[in-house]
């Protein structure tokens, strides 16, 4: 009788970790930390330091968690505008506010601790600075200019910045180089999203591109632009000698399969080809990095 009664509970139990784990946005925090190890693997020098990896690598994700649960408390209301959002924990009525906000603190502040005590002051207050230009600069802009893509790709291109400034306790010219791939690469890979969800966006009086742009050309041609810039700026590892000619070619081969995307969206706006967009900014910015790691000079 009492594995009866006790039954729902764990189910409950699970259900409330699940929705936890929601918060953290796992697929964006994932791809944080792969950012920031990147920034550290291409930065190291001598005898690679494993256990300062994990720290840098543990204390960013827990950063990035902390703030996707903050966004997430933050916009609780309009998630629960969007179809796309309003089965959220917040928006479902799943967690309460206060708790998630506790989660966040923790996640957030805890993160920002763990980096200044176990890798350096540098990374630790480029984590500060990323968190809190996203919650408060990015994050209210979005209702207000549709410039807010641009706000939020500075904050957004920070975690190999925090990588590198981990591994050297500095940032270089190559540093910067990482930081300007993963800036123009937020914008086709946002906009792209934004076109979309383009209605949902609208419902909650987000100002996004796509949201003022109904036929979708000027924000096609936006996602091409950025995608055609990415092309040289992705060989700037290889002129500044990160990387050798393996990188070079495949970069150049990357380059040019995104940018073919991304002109079929542009000349056909649709969210099939927005998708296809999506999906091709998705593995673009894994397989660089990974090129670039394997090809370090």
């Amino acid at each position: 009788m009492s594995a009866i009664v006790q039954l729902p509970a764990a189910r409950s139990r699970t259900a409330a970790l699940r929705d936890y784990l929601e918060l953290t946005k796992p697929e964006v925090t994932s791809l944080v930390v792969a950012s920031a190890l990147a920034g550290f693997y291409v930065a190291s020098e001598g005898a690679f330091n494993w256990l300062l990896l994990v720290h840098a690598l543990l204390g960013t994700g827990l950063v990035s968690a902390g703030t996707a649960a903050f966004n997430m408390y933050l916009e609780r209301g309009d998630d629960a505008r969007m179809r796309r959002t309003a089965q959220r924990p917040l928006p479902a009525g799943r967690l309460h506010p206060t708790a998630v906000l506790r989660f966040a603190w923790a996640l957030s502040l805890g993160g920002v601790l763990y980096l200044a005590a176990f890798v350096n002051l540098l990374a630790a207050v480029l984590a500060f600075a990323t968190w809190g230009s996203y919650l408060f600069l990015y994050t209210p802009l979005k209702k207000k200019t549709i410039g807010c893509t641009a706000i939020g790709a500075i904050p957004g291109a920070a975690p190999p910045l925090i990588g590198w400034a981990a591994a050297r306790g500095s940032l270089s010219a190559e540093a910067w180089a990482l930081y300007a791939i993963l800036f123009l690469w937020q914008f086709p890979h946002f906009l792209s999203i934004a076109w979309m969800y383009r209605e949902d966006y609208a419902r909650a009086g987000m100002r996004m591109l796509p949201v003022v742009d109904p036929s979708g050309r000027a924000t096609g041609w936006q996602i091409s632009f950025y995608a055609a810039a990415l092309l040289p700026l992705g060989l700037l590892p290889a002129w500044l000698g990160m990387a050798g000619t393996v990188y070079s070619w495949g970069a150049v081969v990357l380059g040019l399969a995104f940018l073919w995307v991304t002109l079929r969206a542009a000349l056909r706006p649709s969210n099939l080809h927005a998708r296809w967009v999506l999906h091709a900014s998705v593995a673009y910015l894994p397989l660089l990095f990974a090129l670039l790691m394997l090809d370090k000079r």
